[in-house]
């Protein structure tokens, strides 16, 4: 069992950091820091997306519309938190 718990601690560290690489790169990119026109971030960029894309895609689908400003990574970033601290562990007897 607690192999099964330490598996899935991974994965939600491995989800957690790609978010915050993710979040990250977004704010460099609307400051213009980080320009899409350069291969390499383009890239990273594409990569990010596509990774994060089905994680955020449902969460939006329930979120109201808020056009300028996208919650959606936000509120998956908060789940993952949960999860990691909170809900996993009292799943498995641990906290």
């Amino acid at each position: 069992m607690i192999a099964i718990y330490q598996t899935l601690q991974l994965i939600l560290s491995v989800v957690y950091y790609v978010m915050i690489m993710h979040i990250i790169m977004s704010w460099l990119i609307s400051f213009q820091v980080l320009n899409l026109h350069q291969p390499i971030v383009a890239q990273i960029w594409t990569g990010l997306n596509k990774l994060l894309e089905p994680i955020y895609t449902p969460i939006r689908r329930f979120m109201p519309d808020t056009r300028p400003l996208d919650l959606a990574p936000l509120v998956a970033f908060i789940a993952v938190i949960a999860l990691r601290a909170f809900i996993l562990p009292a799943v498995f007897g641990l906290a």
